[in-house]
Order: structure tokens, then C-alpha cells, then sequence
């Protein structure tokens, strides 16, 4: 494959990434070679860290996953985490992931938009979980993640019921943060890069490593990262320049 066949396309600058869920067809739903070219992108982001922007085409974020790939899988590949360790790596990456969700975000989708940091969204969305109607269950990360964004008397309805919330209720539980005209969306969510990238990415690293330790880390992580921080030269950098700006 190559080019707008790609699973996943991507486009780079110094400061960010933005990757296209690129199944059209399919509606984007998510299958083997859509994870290996995340896994692929993950590699290059761990290895030199920028903001990541995950959208979709042709107003779709991801259906879901892949259904005929699912219902031909077995228990061994369920126990291999297909789609939930490279949810887990994306959640992982040193700096911010946004995800700018357009249309449908189901299933495996919606557990690759959970993984995001932020979420931004367009009137159009509905996101949610069935695959208890599938005869599965959320295996990929919405069985930790979803509670950890709205709370666990939520999460366990909406998992339960499989239902699919639709933009504004997904606003007002707090599962996106904001919601844009699909015109919008995309500068949206690079308006949220470039306020991230205006920062200190060292500090911006630190407080996702930070706010993603266990609780019984804490404080030793925050004092340890701080530590950190206080002996860098950008941060006497960045004081000194807002002292001289105040004293003006």
C-alpha cells in the first residue's frame, strides 16, 4: 500500500503529527494493518516525541473495529491484545495526543479516542461501546479508561447498555471537551497543539508522566519530575524572561 491507500495517513511538522484513520470504505473501522502502522508511528513518536492529532477521513473517526477480522479470532488472540497494547503504547507517548472525532466513534474506536488525552468533537458525534451486543466485551481499554474520563457509575451504564452518546451529552459528562463544526474540528485541535507547543515540551512531558503515575506514586513522582525541572536551563529561561516582561 502506498499513499492515500495507506491505513494510516500522516503528515509531519517540528512540533506535531497528525494521523488519519484512512479506511474509508470500511468506515475506518480498525484492523491488523491499521495497528501496525500505529505500533509504526508510536516507534517514531517515542522515539522523537511531538504532539499527536488523531482524526479520521470522510467524516468518520473509526466504526469500530474490524468485524470480519474479530469474529475470526480466538481466544489465543484475544489473550495476544491486538488492538489494547497499541492503545496503550498511544496512550503512552511522552507528549499529548488529541483526538478531533467527527461522525462515529464505536467500539475499538471509541477505545482509541479514550487513549487520547484530549478529546475534541462535532455535533455529528456518537461514541460508545456495544460489543456486549457483539457477544465480546470492551477489551481495549474502555474497561479502565472510561471510568478514569466520566466516572464509574457511567461507565458501567454505558458499557452495560452498550448505548451511543450522542455530541452534546458526550459534552456535558465530560468524555470530550469541547465541540466544533466539522469545518472546524481540525483547527480546533491544532489550536490545542499550538497552545501546547508555546510551553516548555520537557514540562509538558513531565505532567503527562506525572498525572498518568498510580496514586500510591504520588507525591514522590511529582517531587521527583520537579526536581528535574528546577535544574534545567529552560526553566531559568522561561522565569527570567516573565520576570523581565513583568518589571517592564
Amino acid at each position: 500500500m502506498s499513499g492515500a491507500d495507506e491505513p494510516l495517513l500522516v503528515t509531519r511538522t517540528a512540533d506535531r503529527v497528525v494521523a488519519t484513520l484512512n479506511r474509508p470504505h470500511k468506515r475506518n473501522a480498525i484492523d491488523q494493518a491499521t495497528i501496525d502502522a500505529l505500533h509504526a508511528l508510536c516507534a517514531e513518536l517515542e522515539e522523537t516525541p511531538r504532539t499527536l492529532i488523531l482524526t479520521g477521513a470522510d467524516g468518520v473517526f473509526a466504526a469500530g473495529a474490524d468485524i470480519a477480522e474479530l469474529r475470526e479470532r480466538r481466544a489465543d488472540d484475544a489473550r495476544r491484545g491486538i488492538n489494547a497494547h497499541a492503545f496503550v503504547r498511544v496512550a503512552e507517548l511522552p507528549m499529548p495526543v488529541i483526538a478531533a472525532i467527527d461522525g462515529y466513534a464505536l467500539g475499538g474506536g471509541a477505545e482509541l479516542a479514550y487513549a487520547a488525552d484530549i478529546r475534541l468533537a462535532t455535533p455529528t458525534l456518537k461514541i460508545g461501546n456495544p460489543e456486549t451486543g457483539l457477544g465480546i466485551l470492551a477489551a481495549a481499554g474502555a474497561s479502565w479508561r472510561l471510568k478514569e474520563i466520566v466516572g464509574d457509575a457511567r461507565a458501567i451504564e454505558l458499557l452495560l447498555t452498550g448505548r451511543t452518546v450522542h455530541a452534546e451529552e458526550a459534552l456535558r459528562i465530560g468524555l470530550v471537551s469541547s465541540l466544533h463544526e466539522v469545518a472546524d474540528l481540525l483547527a480546533a485541535a491544532h489550536a490545542v497543539a499550538d497552545r501546547i507547543a508555546r510551553n516548555d515540551p520537557a514540562a509538558t512531558i513531565a505532567t503527562k508522566r506525572v498525572f498518568r503515575a498510580p496514586r500510591d506514586q504520588h507525591p514522590a513522582v511529582d517531587l521527583e519530575e520537579q526536581a528535574a525541572l528546577f535544574e534545567s536551563p529552560e526553566k531559568h529561561r522561561r522565569m527570567t524572561a516573565f520576570l523581565e516582561r513583568r518589571d517592564r
